[in-house]
């Protein structure tokens, strides 16, 4: 793995009743290893991962509103207030990447609009904003993300139909076999979950923890509504 651990700079923090440092995940980090070529950040919201992961894109030089090292504009609360705290440990060190937010992806593709000279090149050929947003991330899937690369991704299946999900999982495949490419995902998806061989890490429960597929909330919960509908519904909507 091209990140290989993640370490919380304990001595620095002045305050540990600040935000994020408030969140249990995050207060009890020390260190966290990465040795997948794909690993997913899973939990509830609030749990921490995506705070993480922003912090991750900060210190690599992202822009913590999405995109790559080249991609300078500015987005309200995209700063973070993490990055300054954690240390990342590589080998080899790689400057190539990409953050992708889904929440924040409209204001990327707007500055992609402004500054893009070549028609488009890296993104399809076409304006990110010409596509449906499920069709304008697997563009930037396809067509942005190369090798020898930490590609960090914030809820991808955000604008992705099940089926393009799947199609996304093959694009993980392509891109990770010849071990030049990292990915870390934070997720709520079942689907892109059940990639064979990543390594899931939980932010629930107070600290960070790796968890088997089939002990994730995300495919429990699933698994029982598609196997148990009406008796599910009825617990949860009847008085």
């Amino acid at each position: 793995m091209f990140l290989n651990r993640i370490s919380l700079m304990k001595e620095n923090i002045e305050d540990f009743d600040k935000y994020p440092f408030t969140v249990p995940a995050i207060n009890s980090l020390d260190e966290l290893d990465l040795t997948d070529a794909i690993t997913f950040f899973v939990g509830e919201n609030g749990s921490g991962k995506s705070t993480l992961l922003e912090a991750i894109a900060d210190k690599c030089g992202f822009n913590t509103a999405g995109g790559g090292r080249n991609n300078t504009y500015d987005v309200h609360a995209a700063e973070s207030a993490l990055g300054d705290h954690i240390r990342l440990s590589w080998m080899p060190k790689v400057s190539n990447g990409f953050f992708m937010r889904a929440e924040s992806f409209y204001h990327f593709a707007t500055h992609i609009d402004e500054v893009d000279g070549d028609g488009f090149q890296a993104y399809g050929g076409r304006s990110l904003h010409e596509q449906s947003h499920g069709e304008s991330f697997l563009s930037l899937f396809l067509n942005r993300f190369n090798g020898r690369a930490l590609y960090l991704l914030d809820e991808p299946e955000a604008a992705l139909s099940p089926q393009r999900q799947l199609t996304f999982l093959r694009i993980l495949k392509d891109l990770t076999a010849e071990g030049n490419c990292q990915f870390i995902i934070a997720t709520h998806s079942p689907i892109l979950l059940g990639y064979p061989e990543a390594k899931i890490l939980s932010f629930d429960g107070g600290t960070i923890q790796e968890i088997d597929y089939e002990m994730t909330d995300h495919y429990r919960i699933t698994k029982y509504f598609l196997d148990h509908r009406q008796k599910f519904l009825k617990e949860i909507l009847e008085d």
